[in-house]
């Protein structure tokens, strides 16, 4: 086969390739494009009612976060809910909620209570709680930075004298734990300005939700010394989750259920709580205080026979002492110590 004959079957050969490719394209043509399906949802034909943004069980104290205006189908909307265009929201805050609310459900006129309404105060106690108040001043209360549901610690400051010489026992106890605030003075809602921000006031008197034991611990208290408030973060305490399952105060669910752990945690985080006190006196901020409580002064007594008379009492309950003695002070306490001789 000569040369030419060579090339002209190569060239044949490529043509016909090429054919073949423009043909299989031809008729296999470009993919179509997919069109993403969007998925809107369709706009809800009614009015704007209040829903609850969260679960509200009964006795929460409502905030500007806890409700919130949504869309509602106009064919469901009863009479006895919120609707945006008649409620104001700011006049809503400081109520409390009588009946429990899911979250996302609308809020009905009966389910809450507004302060000045008779049983408005019992509406906010959980089952078995008590409303106990106590008078403060501005350096114990925060400086008004304690609003109607917060948590907070009391801390009892007191002078113990003792019965001996030198300056009194400063000291200062962590005496109950996550006690909830019912009102300050006679407000349960908390006031927001022009700009939208929670207006501080101080105040003079806290109510504050607590078990009964708790309340006859509280009106003890107020007879010891002076009591201040100590504001707690929102964010969980896990020392005080460790400490509430050892002591058997909180049972740890034996299933891996997340809403028996949420359960507990709640019960966790809505329990006062007392035992285990922290304390700190004068000793641990200053040198120049004291420790201890000062001890007692011993007193003396006269009993015949002894020599000069006086020894203390207590010493030698059981006769006198005769012989020879050492007397040995120690401050104004003297005692008599027998060094032998006949009795």
């Amino acid at each position: 086969m000569d040369t030419r004959k060579i090339v002209l079957l190569v060239g044949a050969l490529i043509v016909a390739a090429i054919t073949a490719f423009m043909a299989r394209s031809l008729i296999t043509g470009s993919p179509a494009p997919v069109a993403g399906a969007a998925t809107v949802a369709a706009p809800v034909d009614g009015p704007e009612v209040l829903v609850a943004t969260r679960a509200l069980p009964v006795g929460t104290i409502l905030d500007a976060t806890a409700l919130k205006f949504q869309p509602w189908p106009k064919e469901l909307v009863e009479n006895a809910y919120y609707i945006k265009a008649d409620t104001d929201l700011k006049a809503l805050q400081g109520t409390v909620v009588r009946n429990a609310i899911t979250a996302g459900q609308p809020v009905t006129q009966g389910a809450l209570v507004k302060p000045g309404d008779r049983g408005f105060l019992a509406a906010a106690l959980g089952a078995g709680m008590r409303a106990v108040t106590i008078p403060i001043s501005v350096q114990t209360g925060v400086a008004g930075f304690v609003f109607p549901g917060d948590r907070i610690d009391l801390i009892l400051t007191q002078t113990v004298p003792g019965g001996g010489d030198g300056p009194p026992l400063k000291a200062s106890e962590t005496i109950m734990r996550n006690l909830r605030v019912l009102a300050t003075d006679q407000r349960t809602d908390n006031t927001t300005g022009e700009d939208g921000k929670t207006v501080v006031r101080t105040f003079s008197n806290v109510t504050i939700e607590a078990t009964p034991k708790i309340a006859e611990q509280i009106a003890v208290a107020q007879t010891l010394g002076a009591l201040s408030l100590s504001l707690r973060s929102i964010a969980d305490n896990n020392s005080e989750l460790e400490q509430a399952i050892a002591s058997g105060d909180i049972k740890v669910p034996e299933t891996d259920d997340p809403k028996a752990e949420k359960a507990m945690m709640l019960k966790l985080a809505s329990q006062p709580a007392t035992g285990n006190n922290t304390f700190a006196v004068g000793a641990d901020v200053s040198r120049f205080q004291r420790r201890t409580v000062p001890g007692k002064a011993a007193e003396t007594s006269m009993m015949p026979g002894a020599p000069g008379g006086a020894v203390p009492a207590g010493s030698f309950p059981v006769a006198a002492v005769h012989g020879p003695v050492v007397r040995v002070a120690r401050g104004n306490n003297v005692t008599e110590v027998p060094v032998g001789g006949k009795k």
